[in-house]
């Protein structure tokens, strides 16, 4: 569902309510403030998921830097392909690939690096998993205490009065209700849905930030004053 669709239905949704509100009692009201929270980034300000990810990062520190060494390796034998020179391989220059004569060699490097990326990440997913299992006690917790009635996603809102988001009092509630995580799967472990697609949304986010950062770095930079040549 697009943005814009998730829009539609969320109004639609309130414009229902707004005219059964107004057609019922004042004893059926339902009294109570409604709240925007953003699951993700509730998981990603906790104290649980922050040390997660840097005790993966050292606990799990040979595998990243195998497969650091791995991708550089690969995307130099991928890179006589790449002829159009944007650092990816285009549906038309796949096939060049494939007839090259070190084609068993990339496949093996493709499949080394995956299965070094899926350990990982499957710590990682892990992680977030146990979080997400007390995000609904730790909603309870916010919403019980601010007496808010409904909470929803803010992509779907238009606008929002200052204090309706209560991400951050839920990330609160969570560095309670989950103070720490394992991050060493159990054999044979396999996440659920909800908790990969979590993972997938936190890393985006993640990422995106990253980008983020690194741009404000380089404008900086280039808004700095030159240092005046010498005579």
């Amino acid at each position: 569902m697009t943005r814009l669709s998730k829009f539609l239905a969320a109004t639609g949704f309130a414009a229902c309510a707004l005219a059964a509100t107004a057609s019922a009692p004042a004893a059926a009201q339902v009294q109570g403030r409604v709240a925007t929270a953003d699951i993700g980034r509730a998981i990603i300000g906790s104290s649980a998921l922050q040390n997660a990810y840097q005790q993966i990062g050292t606990t799990y520190a040979a595998q990243i830097e195998q497969r650091q060494a791995k991708q550089q390796e690969l995307t130099t034998l991928l890179q006589p392909f790449d002829t159009n020179g944007n650092g990816q391989l285009e549906d038309n220059e796949l096939p060049a690939v494939q007839q090259a004569s070190n084609f068993a060699q990339i496949q093996t490097l493709e499949q080394e690096v995956a299965a070094i990326t899926n350990q990982v990440n499957a710590a990682r997913v892990y992680a977030v998993e146990q979080i997400l299992a007390q995000y609904g006690t730790a909603l309870t917790d916010v919403t019980t205490q601010q007496q808010i009635v409904m909470v929803l996603v803010p992509d779907t809102i238009q606008f929002a009065a200052e204090g309706a988001d209560i991400t951050d009092q839920i990330t609160a509630a969570l560095n309670t209700r989950v103070p720490s995580v394992q991050i060493v799967p159990p054999a044979n472990y396999r996440p659920n849905r909800n908790a990969a697609q979590i993972f997938q949304q936190i890393q985006q986010t993640l990422l995106t930030a990253q980008l983020i950062q690194q741009q404000q770095g380089q404008q900086q930079q280039q808004q700095q004053p030159q240092a005046p040549a010498g005579r």
